[in-house]
């Protein structure tokens, strides 16, 4: 049953939903619109320790999510970052249909996100189905400006002093007391 009123979602309130999503995927470390050379700029993208990265691009309104279509790494997908990529927006406002190849789709209703379509796995909203092998995700994507984002953000933490911290020994997973 639809609400009478719908809360409206701003592109700020969905970052972190998209954040805490790929957080509780899997990731061990994600970024939220972390700006870099690489001219492409996640609104948040997460790596998980496999190797794997999932993406997830933010649209409130359909004017950007058809500027969207327009970039270069949109048009070619192998230039984009990602292994796994999707849209997360307001409820209804992308349909599937209008979906990238390979771009799963995130609805967000009153603060709480729902996977409502994901082309990697056979999803609808009563939960998995099985695995679908026709689409196994970006193996082309672009591992440069993956890496060009990590350096990056590992760089940040060196100018301003923290990269020690990395070699604290609880993080070691061979470290015993």
């Amino acid at each position: 049953m639809m609400e009478l009123f719908e809360i409206k979602h701003k592109h700020s309130d969905l970052i972190p939903i998209a954040y805490d999503w790929v957080m509780k995927r899997g990731c061990g470390v994600a970024f939220k619109e972390l700006n870099t050379i690489t001219g492409e700029y996640p609104d948040v993208i997460g790596f998980q320790s496999s190797g794997f990265s999932i993406l997830i691009e933010v649209k409130v309104s359909r004017n950007d999510f058809l500027a969207d279509r327009k970039k270069s790494f949109r048009i070619n997908p192998e230039m984009g970052m990602g292994t796994y990529r999707f849209f997360m927006c307001p409820w209804g406002l992308i349909k599937q249909h209008e979906l990238p190849h390979g771009w799963g789709l995130i609805y967000v209703r009153n603060f709480k996100a729902t996977c409502v379509y994901h082309p990697y796995y056979s999803f609808n909203l009563k939960g998995i189905r099985p695995f679908d092998k026709s689409f196994e995700g970006f193996i082309n994507k672009n591992y440069k400006n993956e890496n060009m984002l990590m350096y990056s953000a590992l760089r940040r933490l060196h100018i301003k002093g923290h990269i020690e911290c990395i070699y604290d020994k609880q993080y070691n997973y061979n470290h015993k007391d």
